[in-house]
């Protein structure tokens, strides 16, 4: 299968998945309100970052340069969909900022407006915060906010031993 194939593919992956999350806080919210809707999708999200992060956990709590090496070498077509740039990769700190997301991408296709685009970018971060605790690490990232350039900073800090 050719590059721009995968690519593709992946395109389509990420977007249903953005529209799964979409629907699904529209009629949490609806039923629940706002915030209970919120709590419920981010900790399931979050749910889903701990399995992700079993495959981390030999670098925690503080190889920060190996989390980072297999974090990023692991997401397909990264550059692509993501464009993260690694800000800080030392003892103390592992920044990255992702220049692109495709669920972001994917919302704003569909018109999603700032306050929904920011509401659905901090239900998805959430699969970071289950990940990188999971893994070991203390995860301090923040999500997309209006105004703001690209989309996440993922901020990882060394766990406790």
């Amino acid at each position: 299968m050719a590059a721009t194939e995968v690519h593709a593919l992946l395109r389509r992956a990420f977007a249903m998945r953005a529209a799964f999350y979409a629907r699904m806080f529209e009629v949490l919210r609806a039923e629940l309100g706002r915030e209970r809707a919120m709590t419920l999708m981010k900790e399931a999200t979050r749910q889903m970052g701990e399995k992700a992060g079993a495959g981390l956990a030999g670098h925690g709590p503080a190889d920060l340069a190996g989390l980072s090496r297999d974090f990023l070498g692991g997401i397909i077509e990264g550059e692509t969909l993501f464009s993260p740039e690694l800000r800080r990769c030392d003892e103390a700190e592992l920044t990255i900022h992702f220049h692109r997301c495709p669920l972001k991408e994917a919302w704003q296709a569909e018109g999603c407006g700032d306050a929904d685009l920011k509401d659905l970018c901090e239900i998805a971060g959430a699969i970071d915060q289950g990940m990188f605790t999971a893994a070991g690490f203390t995860f301090a990232g923040e999500t997309w906010q209006p105004g703001r350039e690209g989309c996440c900073t993922l901020r990882v800090l060394p766990g406790k031993d």
